[in-house]
Order: structure tokens, then C-alpha cells, then sequence
């Protein structure tokens, strides 16, 4: 077991689910068997809510112990324009809309350091497709945060992006991730896609990518070098079978290539859509997910609460349900808001920190490798990204054999 924590035994597990109709589910979870379309089904059918997340919470505890990660993180939205009209999206504008912006390079900079701070490791950067930005803004921004804020991670550009930027760039797709990549693209966040399921991208985004595009363009990714997220939207028009039908797909794609570091299951938030009659998902469907999540994607070792969607109290019982990750303290989060969540737009890190202890899990501040960060005694960081961080004003600190030099952090973002 990982991490030291105790876990149930596998014997007792399968002692408590014998003779339950969950018992041929146990069984196979208890052995490392891989779950069947079916058996995803069956999970999210399955009346007994609580052995489900027994399950879940076993898988979750064998692999990750009493830990609970969060990065600090910002995210950056530099444009919301956007020439899809998804009917899931309340946060995007057409040209000419109010409530529509676009940053310059420069406004996208400040508005990266802006707030307030807890020593961030990671930038998130989402954006429309916005539908007369010219390929060289996406490089030259990425090229700008490296030199601005060398050692964060750059966290960029969707799959539906990606496809967007060399449709304008009238490039290979394939090109445009390394060149990206080369401009400072580490990685890239798991949004858009949604269900993959075509009847359904038919009444929640008509006009995006499909989803066997999108796999294509993570395929694409993983096999260059760059890692993604994949997120799952439930809670709208979606069956049973279509979300298992989603696990299932991503499984297959990260036996393929294991580039996934992990899935965030989203939350359809109905407000301000163009599916206001939608009801919003209720809490043991957002805990059920998570944990069918858990149980189906054998091959990702990590499964996200999005405490932005789901609220706090409930991402704190996610982490026996299957979650291991709270993903971030997201400052200034936006598009889910603007669909009408409640949620703070960001926690401070001593925040986050005490939202894990009163679940009963341990704190474990991550970077982008799922490794711990290191800070000082005033908390600022000294080493993450496999980058050593020093304040402007002293020498780099040294580590034997870094992936990447010693990097001084812009103050806005290194202290605490």
C-alpha cells in the first residue's frame, strides 16, 4: 500500500460485499480484474450507493494512502469570443456581445501576476475560440509567461484549441503541438470533451470537435511529449450509458499512450445556458460519478473533485469516495461562475490545506509531476516543476541533477 496508510485487506473487502448482488463487482476490484462496460453500468444503477463507494474508497486508499493533493494554481482566460455556440456554455460572447474581451500579450501578463498569491507552481490557460486572433498570439504568450515566470507550469489550450489554433495557423496539427510545446506549452488541460458520444455533442455543442477527434488530438499529444487532463460533463442530456461509454474510451486511450495525468469530472452547471430546464446534478450523482471514475479508469492514478463545481463540503466527502485530488486553489475562476456557481473563486492555500484536514486527509501540495513542493519557512517555493526557484535578489539554490536550471521566480507569484 501507498504512502503507509492502512488500508482494508482484500479479504475483508470481499468478506463485506459476500452474498450482495455487489459481490461479482468486489471481486474483481479486490483482484485487479478490469471492470466491463457492464459492470460500469451496473455501478451506476446499482441501489447500494454506499458499497459503491466502499469500492471506490478501497481502490483509492490502496493507491494513493490518506493523501490529498492540490496544486496552487491561477488560471488565465485571455479571451472568451468565441465563434461555437455550445448550448452547455454560459461564460462565452460573439464578437460585439457585451461582456466580451480580449487581452493583449501584455494585459494577459499582469493580469497573471494580479491578486493575491500563495507562491503559484501552475498556470491554467482556456480561452474561446476566438475567431481573428492570429496563430503567432498563442506562441508569443506562451513564449512571454515562460520569460515572465520561468519554472510555472504552463498549463494550455484545450483540444478543441489546439485544433482551432492550426485551423488559423493553417498548419498540421502536429506541428502546431511542438511548436507550442517548444514556445512553453507543458501541458493541457482536459476541457471539451465533454461526452463523446455524438447524439449527445449534438444538443450540448453542435458545433464543437467530436469526440473522436478530440481523442485524436490527445493521442497526438501524448506521442509528442505532452501530457493532458480529460474531463467527463455530466448531469444534462447523457445516459447511463454514454458516461461509461466515455470512461471507457479514455481507458483505452491511456493503455495506449499514458499520457492522461488525470480525469476531472465536471458538473453541468444549467444557469445562463441554452439548457436552463436542465436540473442541476444532485450530490450523490456528482459522488457517484467520481466514484465510477475511480473504478473504471484502472490505468489513471488520479481522480479530481472540483470543489468549484461541487462545493466544498461535498469535495471533502468526494475524498472517501474516489477522489484523491482537489485539483487547486483556482484563483479567479470564471466559467463555471458565470453559469451560476456559488462557490468561491479561489481558496488561499492555508484554505485548501484545512479543507483536506477536516476530511481526515493529509495535505500533499503537488506540481504538474504529482511531486511534492518544497517551500521555505515563509512559504515561498523553493522547489517545484523540477525547477529550483530563488527571490530575485539571492543565488539559485542548487539540487543534484535538475531537469532544468535554477529559475527566479516573479515575486507576484513566488510569495505567500
Amino acid at each position: 500500500m501507498r504512502n503507509g496508510t492502512a488500508s482494508v485487506a482484500a479479504e475483508d473487502l470481499l468478506d463485506h460485499f459476500s452474498g450482495t448482488p455487489l459481490s461479482p463487482l468486489a471481486e474483481k476490484v479486490a483482484k485487479g480484474i478490469r471492470l466491463s462496460f457492464d459492470d460500469g453500468v451496473a455501478l451506476f444503477e446499482s441501489p447500494d450507493f454506499h458499497g459503491v463507494a466502499r469500492l471506490a474508497n478501497w481502490v483509492r486508499e490502496k493507491r494513493h494512502g490518506n493523501r490529498g493533493y492540490f496544486n496552487v494554481n491561477r488560471y488565465l482566460n485571455p479571451t472568451n469570443l468565441c465563434w461555437v455556440d455550445c448550448g452547455l456554455c454560459a461564460w462565452a460572447r460573439k464578437p460585439g456581445v457585451p461582456g466580451g474581451y480580449t487581452m493583449a500579450i501584455e494585459e494577459a501578463l499582469s493580469e497573471a501576476a494580479s491578486g493575491w498569491h500563495d507562491g503559484i507552481t501552475e498556470l491554467h490557460i482556456v480561452g474561446g475560440l476566438h475567431p481573428s486572433l492570429p496563430y503567432e498570439y498563442y506562441t508569443g504568450l506562451l513564449r512571454a509567461l515562460r520569460a515572465r515566470f520561468p519554472g510555472v507550469h504552463l498549463k494550455a489550450w484545450t483540444m478543441v484549441e489546439l485544433d482551432w489554433i492550426a485551423r488559423i495557423g493553417k498548419k498540421p496539427v502536429e506541428d502546431v503541438i511542438l511548436e507550442l510545446k517548444a514556445a512553453g506549452m507543458d501541458s493541457c488541460p482536459g476541457g471539451g470533451a465533454e461526452i463523446f458520444a455524438k447524439p449527445v455533442r449534438d444538443i450540448i455543442c453542435t458545433n464543437k470537435i467530436t469526440g473522436e477527434r478530440w481523442l485524436e488530438l490527445a493521442r497526438l499529444c501524448h506521442q509528442r511529449g505532452v501530457p493532458t487532463n480529460v474531463t467527463m460533463l455530466y448531469g444534462h442530456v447523457e445516459s447511463v450509458e454514454d458516461r461509461v461509454d466515455h470512461l471507457v474510451r479514455i481507458r483505452e486511450l491511456q493503455d495506449e499512450t499514458g499520457g492522461f495525468l488525470g480525469l476531472i469530472p465536471l458538473a453541468f452547471h444549467p444557469e445562463g445556458t441554452q439548457l436552463p430546464d436542465v436540473p442541476p446534478a444532485t450530490a450523490l450523482l456528482d459522488l457517484r460519478v467520481i466514484a465510477v471514475s475511480r473504478l473504471m479508469l484502472d490505468n489513471i492514478d488520479h481522480i479530481k473533485a472540483y470543489w468549484v463545481q461541487i462545493g466544498e463540503k461535498l469535495a471533502q466527502v468526494a475524498l472517501h469516495m474516489g477522489a484523491d485530488d482537489l485539483v487547486g486553489t483556482v484563483t479567479e475562476e470564471t466559467i463555471t461562475h458565470a453559469a451560476g456557481a456559488e462557490t468561491e473563486a479561489g481558496l488561499s492555500r492555508q484554505a485548501i490545506e484545512a479543507l483536506i484536514r477536516g476530511a481526515g486527509r493529509e495535505p500533499f501540495e503537488r506540481d504538474a509531476y504529482y511531486e511534492r513542493v518544497i517551500r521555505d519557512e515563509t512559504g515561498r517555493v523553493v522547489r517545484a516543476n523540477r525547477h529550483d526557484f530563488a527571490p530575485a535578489s539571492a543565488p539559485p539554490v542548487s539540487h543534484p541533477g535538475p531537469e532544468h536550471g535554477p529559475a527566479t521566480i516573479d515575486p507576484a507569484l513566488a510569495s505567500s
